[in-house]
């Protein structure tokens, strides 16, 4: 299968994402030529990699000074505890700037490995490996990284762009249908933000993706997410402004993850694609999009089996709690929530501020 690259262009640093099949032999072939003065790698990986992916990539480490940390990952050891113990270990065998820290795993692992790379030293080379279908989407590109703490997720971190990103879709065989449709709420969320061509081939191949029975579709809805998201960080690598439309449904997407605190009652993409459709109806209920296009949004969700009732995971008494992980949201900048809207598919508007009385209104209605 032909192997796809994207390169990366921001202000600090250009790197390229390559997505490809059975590629993760290739690591340290790759690393030799893009960080050629790196001596030691440290291969964090996620205990849920399949012992024959962990197995490539060390192979393909093995001339270079390593060693390697397994994770049991959760939403739960996103924390400063976790970095802690990864800074110790590293620091004990003096990593210099050109040595790199491979991250072999899901968002969680890459979040967690990435803040704990831009630390050491105030910075060492990091190589992200992303094998779960949601991370290859999103998490991985862009350069964020971040801790979860009581107030809300992801509220700890910083931006720090990694030397390259590695995207087999090998790795994805392993998955449980849960983690596919949590990767699809990205390919999702960047047709409905930017791009209704793609929104209308997903239409057509939506199954196809779920199913994970055409790898050539697979790859290609990769890449065109790839490329949306990367279209956006170019222009605007900081979230100061147009990289905030990557966060719709994501406002209440976090809220409905820490209200159930991170539980395994509903995950990330879940939560997201229920953000989704709550933005979209809310949208729509704001005169904003119009019923002709929501409705095209709700066909989708039907089609798929998609999450997308709020009454599926939460009692009308969560609402309270939803709405104050709302107003924790690192998007606002005073006492009203930033929501991320759109007016059509493939069109966002940057952001509406809205008062706390009437999301809660809308939410309680969500159980009438």
């Amino acid at each position: 299968m032909k192997r796809f690259r994207i390169v990366i262009k921001t202000k600090n640093k250009n790197y390229p994402i390559i997505i490809g099949e059975n590629i993760l032999n290739k690591t340290g072939n790759l690393i030799n030529t893009r960080i050629p003065n790196c001596k030691k790698i440290a291969l964090i990986s996620d205990s849920k990699v399949p012992k024959k992916n962990l197995i490539q990539v060390k192979n393909s480490i093995k001339n270079f000074d390593n060693f390697h940390i397994k994770l049991n990952t959760s939403e739960k050891i996103k924390n400063f505890k976790t970095v802690n113990k990864l800074l110790n270990k590293i620091l004990k065998k003096n990593f210099h700037r050109n040595d790199c820290i491979i991250a072999l795993g899901g968002g969680i692992l890459g979040d967690i490995t990435g803040l704990t790379a831009s630390l050491i030293k105030r910075g060492i080379k990091f190589v992200n490996i992303p094998t779960t279908f949601l991370s290859q989407l999103d998490s991985s590109i862009g350069g964020k990284t971040g801790i979860n703490s009581k107030y809300g997720k992801n509220l700890i971190g910083s931006f720090y762009q990694p030397e390259m990103v590695i995207s087999d879709i090998s790795t994805l065989n392993s998955l449980p249908k849960r983690e596919i449709i949590c990767g699809y709420a990205e390919i999702l969320k960047h047709a409905l933000i930017l791009d209704k061509k793609l929104f209308f081939w997903l239409q057509k191949n939506g199954k196809k993706i779920l199913n994970l029975n055409n790898k050539i579709v697979i790859q290609k809805a990769i890449y065109q997410s790839c490329k949306i998201k990367a279209k956006i960080i170019e222009k605007d690598e900081r979230e100061k402004g147009l990289r905030m439309i990557l966060n719709f449904g994501h406002t209440f997407g976090h809220a409905f993850e820490a209200a159930t605190n991170f539980s395994n009652k509903i995950n990330h993409g879940e939560s997201v694609l229920l953000g989704m459709i709550c933005a979209a109806e809310f949208s729509f209920k704001n005169k904003i999009l119009k019923n002709k296009e929501l409705n095209l949004i709700k066909h989708h969700y039907s089609m798929l089996n998609l999450p997308n009732k709020v009454k599926d995971y939460f009692k009308k008494k969560d609402v309270k709690n939803i709405i104050q992980f709302m107003k924790s949201d690192k998007k606002n900048t005073d006492s009203k929530i930033k929501l991320i809207l759109i007016s059509k598919i493939g069109k966002t508007l940057k952001s509406k501020s809205v008062g706390e009385f009437i999301l809660k209104n809308y939410l309680n209605s969500k159980f009438l």
